[in-house]
């Protein structure tokens, strides 16, 4: 199907993969779950890199939460905006305060009742929590894709929910069909 001119197309529910060479340091092998994104700009969940030493059980503690049964699950690195902020990208079976639906793919909430709903055992089967997030205002991210530096993949949820962290770069663009080893970090001149 063919999109209309005049209609943009927006990145929710898909994940950005730094290309190689990302001027970015922050952004180096870089996977980004993009939760919203819209006429008014754009957030993503950075799933490519954890805290070292940092489990769900500390963070839990932080907010004086037993963790129960939970697994002491990594925490990733969401992305360098307001980073001391919790977020869990979930599979769509659970739903709170602010739960947000992510083009019907997987879910994203930001409040302490999925955390708590994890540690009791009734919160969503699939989770990963992260503190901090990549934005884009108005334009930013559209005007970035203009670029070299991204590369948008379908958001497959076992590259989400089944694949270790240090991973998910390489098997992104694996998914797509692509050898990032073949790829240049720039651009050339004619």
């Amino acid at each position: 199907m063919v999109q209309a001119m005049d209609k943009p197309a927006y990145l929710s529910g898909q994940f950005l993969l730094a290309m190689p060479g990302m001027l970015d340091p922050r952004f180096d092998r870089a996977v980004i779950a993009i939760c919203a994104h819209d006429a008014n700009g754009a957030l993503g969940i950075g799933l490519g890199q954890v805290y070292d030493g940092l489990g769900l059980h500390d963070v839990l503690e932080q907010f004086g939460i037993e963790p129960g049964s939970s697994p002491d699950a990594p925490v990733h690195i969401g992305g360098p905006v307001e980073p001391r902020r919790g977020f869990v990208v979930h599979s769509r079976d659970w739903g709170g305060q602010g739960t947000i639906d992510v083009a019907g793919r997987w879910a994203l909430s930001g409040t302490v009742d999925v955390l708590r709903a994890i540690a009791g055992g009734s919160g969503p089967t699939r989770w990963v929590v992260a503190l901090g997030y990549a934005g884009w205002g108005e334009g930013q991210l559209d005007g970035e894709l203009t670029r070299p530096g991204w590369l948008n993949v379908k958001g497959d949820e076992g590259l989400l929910f089944d694949t270790a962290a240090a991973a998910r770069w390489q098997a992104g663009f694996a998914g797509a069909g692509v050898d990032p080893r073949f790829l240049v970090g720039g651009v050339g001149r004619a």
